[in-house]
């Protein structure tokens, strides 16, 4: 029988925020991996979240085992804040691996489609 009261507010908020931190961490390695390239590939965003999948897991992984140990033996007033961020945290991991960042290539930040002629500025009439 769970109540949405105070302790659920900060987990929920607490999750935001881990999920902000790692989406944010595999994005600055996708600025980093695109360099100047004007266009963002699949292969780049592959690369950027493989070198950075080990500390995403280990931080996610270390939090998620902490509050399971909160859930086994925390007293009744920390068991709907222990089963939110447990719940959570692997939910907020594989929504930053998995969804963020081929969500940013599917809202057209992805390169060209082949067979798009690029844009050319008209030429002024005299």
């Amino acid at each position: 029988d769970f109540k949405i009261d105070l302790p659920a507010v900060a987990a929920l908020l607490t999750l935001i925020g881990f999920s902000v931190n790692d989406t944010i961490v595999v994005f600055d390695r996708i600025r980093e991996v695109r360099g100047k390239n004007p266009y963002l590939t699949p292969e780049m965003i592959n690369d950027s979240v493989n070198q950075t999948l080990s500390r995403t897991i280990l931080t996610s992984l270390t939090a998620w085992l902490v509050v399971v140990v909160l859930y086994v033996a925390g007293g009744e007033g920390v068991h709907l804040f222990a089963f939110v961020m447990v719940v959570g945290v692997i939910v907020g991991t594989l929504s930053s691996i998995f969804v963020a960042s081929p969500l940013l290539l599917y809202l057209g930040e992805g390169a060209r489609p082949k067979g798009l002629r690029e844009e050319r500025p008209a030429e002024a009439v005299p």
